[in-house]
């Protein structure tokens, strides 16, 4: 018999004599011994069914026999994860730790044994916020217990997660004070040296404008890789380290194009990697990855693509590797290597002219990016999973473009354009999607784990004045949140964003007499797709430091009033400069420009775009690209085409929000005519000082048609969440999600509301995302800190407009029109700094035109029959008479 039959057997025999003679965990323990004795996929399997009977069993359960049942998962995750089930490891350690924490266990090492491997597995899949959550949380345990071990264990864990996240500088702040304060050995301290030198070269590759570079930051770029080879080099079973060392030393080299030295530290990396023959299965695979690189880079394509099928055969277990050397799609799951093997062979099959080969390569990466996507809970490790498929789309759009200018066939076009869409706020997207299909216990969850979050940030902003012990308690409600969470959500499917219907598009930008302008932003070109006249046309320019800076000249002049006023020339130059490198379309015959901005485009007014240039510094009239269209933005063509009608109120009505912070630093003293310059247009219910609260919002919001808050905003930074103030709170943008709201418009009267940490393709981290995300369709808010004075004609301006019947976008490019023809506003004032700052997102027409429609038909049905009925009765009349006359 093989090991396999005599394993079952035994197997069997033990569960059926120790459901007569053995305890609960006598059994687990049992099953347990037998299956690390021989572990396999299969025995896996047997685990699960020793679990399933555990729990089936009606006896009460002693807390040493619930800690068999942690012990059991534990191991069923350990193999798991030894054979490659990334996912289903996650999931067991889950279910242990979640048991552990149920039932207030003791007596087992639950850090070494869960929460570490958890929180790796966490970062290997990108589920960063879970990651940290989980290493915060044993780096709690152990630093109560004063475990050092699990303290730099945690601390070198965290400073990957950190990496992993593009928050470098502060795995490098970590990384170094750990360094210089703590008490380490020499397999330690090599260990941390490493990482801190993956941090530095990151960095490098990757800076962040918030966080300059440093004098010393060039020469450390190797020195950290060099003094951590000289810590390990003498200790023992360190083989594996050092060969990463030696791997990281070679993949910087290469980054500098130093081929040859990058190949001889790499070979210095296999000696040591071939001293541990016990390396699991995924090591290796990474191994063989740094080596197909770097054969790539040496300009050795069939060798790399080589090493690149033996990466596949570790990896997937039915590969075959026969006519293609891709696997096939049903073949794959969650795994970042095969996500790097499969664009590398792309970049492989591009160098061997094979471009159609590379898009399928990339089809699968787009693909493993899918799954990764359904694995994840927390929005911010989901947009930054998104991100790396913009590297991947810029490099599809690429050639597409190319097969397009070979081939000129438009489904190229059409593909490039819907690749571009999938990366266009797809998790703002999802995030409405999904809020509109949860159950209300799902609700509830969501709603408290985001309270958790909110504790957790509002705390870590005290700095050194923060409560450790508070933040870890929000921690570990969140985590167990998530958890429910989680096995909540694992029992829906979480659709991919779908295509976009290209002749619904195209039937309504005709309908609305618009033409529509997207922009995807990439790392080496900037794309524009315009939609007119039923056709897809796309261009392209650099988006190298040279051609951006002149983006950059033109958004700089919106940082500070006196910026356009003190040269009206040079803004002059710099806004038609801008306008002419952005390359929006001209001379068109449609009256509305709908733009999907992306990148850093999200925080430029191109209303305010110079089409022609003049001497002339008279703001009223310098020739704006706001005199040639009314201009509304979106967040994706999917936005546009997902517009829902609502149906029309019985009256439109305002609920506003008018703190005013009277007799404090942050008075709005124009905030009351604001005010009641609205009131004078609109019924409803206005509050302000001190009954403007943020439970009295909540309490209200729900009713009101057009929702207007004149308030300070904010739109943090690196680190703080934008937010918005109501006189009793701040609230940040994100607990804003939750909201009960469904209004026709919201208006933020406030600073900067459109503004907030910016991420390509997501977009802005803004006040205006969190109302999006509660249900906001139409938007008003501002790109920029905004002038009370103006601020209040302006809102006057706009509700009088929108009181007239105008639609949201025409009240808005009337307004600011208006504002421009005003003669009691002074030239200074009408600097485009002052009534450029407001944007609106949203739909084109007016909230009503179905009505207005409906009762066009009717009006028209009517008229059109009452002169039939006046013919048909004339002629019967006539008929009469001719038969009264002939008797």
């Amino acid at each position: 018999m093989t090991n396999k039959i005599i394993f079952f057997c035994l197997f069997t025999s033990l569960m059926a004599f120790g459901q007569k003679n053995h305890s609960l965990e006598d059994q687990t323990y049992e099953a347990i011994d037998y299956f690390t004795a021989n572990p396999t996929p299969e025995g896996i399997e047997k685990l699960s069914t020793v679990e399933i009977n555990f729990w089936k069993n009606q006896n009460k359960k002693s807390k040493d026999a619930l800690l068999s049942i942690v012990i059991l998962d534990c191991s069923k995750a350990y193999f798991e994860n030894k054979f490659g089930k990334t996912n289903e490891a996650i999931a067991s350690y889950e279910k242990a730790w979640t048991t552990y924490q149920n039932y207030k266990l003791s007596d087992y090492d639950i850090v070494e044994y869960c929460l570490k491997p958890l929180g790796n597995l966490y970062t290997i899949i990108g589920d960063y916020d879970n990651a940290e959550n989980t290493i915060k949380q044993y780096y709690f345990l152990a630093n109560a217990k004063k475990n050092e071990n699990n303290k730099i264990a945690a601390i070198l864990n965290l400073s990957n997660v950190y990496q992993n996240s593009g928050r470098n500088y502060l795995a490098i702040d970590l990384l170094e004070k750990t360094i210089r304060t703590e008490k380490l050995s020499n397999i330690q301290k090599g260990t941390l040296l490493n990482n801190l030198g993956n941090s530095y070269v990151l960095s490098y590759k990757d800076p962040n404008p918030a966080f300059p570079i440093r004098n010393d930051f060039f020469q450390n770029l190797e020195k950290h890789y060099l003094e951590a080879i000289k810590l390990l080099k003498n200790e023992k079973d360190q083989s594996e380290t050092l060969a990463n060392c030696y791997r990281n030393l070679s993949a910087l080299n290469a980054q500098w194009q130093n081929f040859e030295l990058a190949n001889a530290y790499f070979i210095k990396a296999r000696v040591e990697f071939e001293k541990s023959p016990n390396s699991s299965p995924r090591k290796k695979a990474q191994f063989y990855f740094d080596e197909a690189n770097i054969l790539f880079k040496l300009g050795k394509p069939n060798e790399s693509s080589s090493v690149i099928t033996s990466i596949f055969k570790i990896l997937i277990p039915d590969y075959l590797g026969k006519k293609s050397i891709l696997p096939k799609k049903n073949s794959l799951y969650a795994e970042s290597i095969l996500l790097d093997a499969l664009d590398l062979q792309a970049e492989i099959f591009k160098i061997e002219n094979q471009p159609k080969k590379a898009l399928e390569s990339y089809e699968l990466a787009f693909h493993i990016e899918e799954l990764f996507q359904s694995l994840l809970v927390y929005e911010n490790s989901k947009i930054i999973n998104q991100i790396r498929n913009r590297n991947r789309t810029e490099k599809c759009i690429a050639i597409y473009k190319s097969l397009f200018e070979k081939e000129h066939k438009t489904i190229y076009l059409e593909k490039a354009f819907q690749l571009s869409e999938y990366t266009k706020s797809a998790i703002l997207q999802r995030g409405i999607s999904n809020s509109k299909t949860q159950s209300i216990a799902e609700k509830q969850l969501s709603e408290q784990l985001q309270n958790q979050n909110s504790i957790i940030l509002k705390e870590q902003q005290k700095e050194d004045l923060a409560d450790i012990v508070k933040i870890n308690e929000a921690i570990k409600k969140q985590n167990e949140l998530m958890l429910l969470l989680k096995q909540s959500q694992t029992k829906k499917e979480d659709k991919a964003v779908q295509d976009i219907n290209l002749d619904n598009l195209y039937a309504k930008l005709e309908k609305n007499n618009a033409v529509m302008a997207e922009y995807f932003s990439g790392a080496e070109n900037m794309y524009l797709f315009t939609i007119a006249d039923k056709k897809i046309y796309l261009s392209s320019f650099s988006n190298d430091a040279h051609t951006s800076v002149k983006i950059k000249q033109f958004i700089d002049f919106f940082n500070d009033p006196k910026n356009i006023v003190n040269n009206p020339k040079n803004y002059n130059h710099y806004a038609n400069a801008a306008y002419q490198l952005l390359k929006l379309p001209k001379n068109s015959a449609s009256k509305n420009l709908i733009i999907i901005p992306d990148g850093i485009l999200n925080f430029l007014p191109f209303e305010a775009l110079i089409t022609q240039e003049s001497s002339t510094a008279n703001f009223a009239q310098m020739h704006y690209l706001l005199n040639d269209y009314n201009i509304g933005y979106e967040n994706s063509a999917g936005f546009y085409l997902s517009f829902n009608k609502r149906k029309k109120q019985r009256e439109e009505t305002v609920l506003g929000i008018f703190p005013v912070f009277e007799n404090t630093p942050y008075t709005l003293s124009y905030s009351k005519d604001e005010m009641q310059s609205i009131q004078k247009n609109f019924k409803g219910k206005y509050f302000k000082n001190a009954a403007a609260s943020f439970e009295n919002f909540k309490r209200n919001a729900a009713d009101y048609s057009i929702i207007h808050l004149s308030t300070h905003a904010a739109s943090g930074d690196i680190e703080t969440p934008a937010s918005i103030k109501f006189y009793d709170q701040e609230i940040l943008y994100s607990e804003l999600y939750h909201l009960n709201i469904n209004p026709d418009l919201v208006v933020l009267s406030a600073c900067e509301t459109g503004i907030g940490k910016l991420f390509k393709s997501e977009g802005a981290m803004s006040v205006a995302r969190g109302f999006q995300f509660a249900g906001a369709q139409n938007l008003l808010f501002s790109l920029w800190k905004v002038n009370d004075y103006t601020t209040s004609i302006f809102m006057d301006s706009f509700y009088q407009n929108i009181k007239n019947g105008q639609s949201y976008i025409e009240a808005n490019a009337n307004t600011k029109r208006d504002f421009l023809k005003n003669k009691n506003i002074s030239n200074a004032k009408k600097s485009p700094y002052y009534w450029a700052a407001f944007v609106y997102y949203g739909n084109i027409k007016n909230k009503h035109e179905c009505n207005y429609l409906l009762f066009g038909l009717v009006l028209c049905a009517v008229l059109v029959g009452g002169v039939l009925l006046f013919k048909f009765i004339t002629k019967r009349i006539k008929k009469e008479k001719l038969k009264f006359k002939n008797q």
